[in-house]
This record gives structure tokens, sequence and C-alpha cells, in this order.
């Protein structure tokens, strides 16, 4: 698919708009950095955990007592900029685990496969522990300009702040966007969340991306805690192999403290 596909919209305050029952458009701000016709993971991420959780509650027999604790996306490709159709099924189904599976489809293409599993709350106090401390307050730390870096409509639309020491590969950042994901809809603070986690790679950069490209492949997030409010943190460190291969790995947090890891292997290729 060429880069002239559709036209996307400027004025919108959401990633997509609902075009269908599981069909959405993407709006400027989920286009790609990579690419101008492509859409960013990030959004993606969201919308596909957006439907998962819509059809997790539309079930006859909702476990209300299920969490979501790991998702793990698949790119399968350049996700074009164009109506997204996702489509969600159980694949595992249980009172205490659950597993998930959903499809996005482009064009007659699968684009994203993501796998989601759900486990039941329990009272864990007692024992709980391990966890890292919490990052200092977003405020504290200098705003840094996504766009200096990148083009592209979703980084636009990202506020970001970046603590000291910063440097290639590695780096403390809060983020948080004023865009809703969906026009008109109220998603989770877990879908909107997660809709911003795939930017850790592309603010850690370990070299500029006008000579090299070195995107994702993969998206993994596990979380011992499920998000609130409107930040997202990342302690994230970038590591390059020496056959074309790197990973992305970052502790994510919100403003209360940590809430789990996610995982980017990258596809690290000289322009």
């Amino acid at each position: 698919m060429t880069s002239s596909a559709i036209d996307l919209d400027p004025h919108s305050p959401a990633y997509y708009r609902r075009v269908g029952p599981h069909t959405y458009l993407p709006t400027l701000h989920a286009q790609g950095a990579w690419q101008s016709h492509e859409q960013h993971m990030g959004p993606v991420s969201g919308l596909i955990l957006h439907e998962v959780e819509e059809y997790l509650a539309s079930r006859p027999t909702a476990a209300s007592d299920l969490q979501i604790v790991r998702i793990s996306y698949d790119i399968l490709g350049l996700i074009p900029a164009l109506p997204s159709h996702i489509s969600v099924e159980m694949i595992r189904p249980g009172r205490t685990i659950e597993l998930v599976q959903a499809t996005m489809t482009i064009a007659g293409r699968p684009a994203v496969l993501a796998r989601a599993w759900l486990l039941s709350r329990q009272d864990t106090i007692e024992v709980a522990g391990g966890q890292p401390d919490p990052l200092p307050e977003p405020e504290s730390w200098d705003v840094w300009h996504g766009t200096d870096v990148w083009r592209g409509g979703y980084i636009s639309s990202l506020k970001i702040r970046v603590g000291p020491g910063a440097g290639p590969g590695r780096v403390k950042a809060w983020l948080r966007t004023d865009k809703t994901l969906v026009e008109d809809e109220r998603p989770s603070d877990l879908a909107r969340f997660v809709g911003l986690v795939d930017t850790a790679n592309g603010i850690a950069v370990r070299v500029p991306p006008s000579s090299w490209m070195f995107p994702n492949t993969d998206l993994s997030i596990h979380l011992y805690r499920l998000p609130q409010g409107q930040w997202v943190g990342l302690d994230t460190h970038v590591i390059f192999g020496r056959d074309g291969v790197g990973l992305t790995s970052s502790t994510l947090f919100d403003e209360s403290g940590p809430i789990g890891r996610a995982e980017q292997i990258l596809t690290v290729r000289r322009l």
C-alpha cells in the first residue's frame, strides 16, 4: 500500500474514529515515525487492547475478578494508515486463567497479532515486594521535544519529560497525551497506558534514525499492577547486538510507582 492511500484527519481529538462495530479509521495523530503512510504501533497497541476489553466485557459469563497481566503483539510488517478491523476470540477460557487472541486486519491482510493473558485477583499484600523505587514526579524533569528526532503525527501528539543522565540507549522519561484513544469513547486507563508504551524505543535512541533503522517487530508487556492516571513512566535501556538485532527493555511506572515491564525486539539496519 502506498503513501497516498487516505488523508489523515489532523483535527480530531483522538487517535481513531470508529467507522464500524469493530473497524477504526486512524487520524493524523496515529501516524507512524518511519513512514508517513503507516500507523505507529503505540496507538495500535492501545486500540487492540480496547477491543479486547470490550470483548471481555460483552461475554455473558464475563469474570469480573480476572485481570489482564500480559499482552504481547507481533507486528507482521508495515501497518498501513487505513481502516483497521479487529477481531477477538477466546483461546483458553477458565475461571482463574484465560487467554484471548486479537487480530488487526487491514486491506484484507493481518497486520498485528496480539495475545492477552488474564489471571484471577488474589489478596497477596502479605507477601508483596521486590518492586523498584518510584520515579520522581513528571514536572521535575525537563521537556523533551520528540519532533527534533522523529517525524509523524503520533510523536507530535505527545508531551515528554526526560530525567537527568540520559544518553544513547539509556533514558528515564515520563510521557502523556491530551488525545483520547477513540473519538467519543472512554477507553480504560490500561488501554490508554498501553497505547503509549511502544514509544520507549523512540525515546532511548542509540543512533540517529536518519542513519539507521531500528523498528521493533514485537511488543510484550507484563503487568503486576494495573496503571492509573495520565502519565506513563519509562526506565529504558536499549542494546544493539552485532548481527542486526537489538532489544529495548523498560520498567514501567505510573505516578504511584512501578507496575511492570516491556520488551521490544528490534531489527537494526543501516539506511
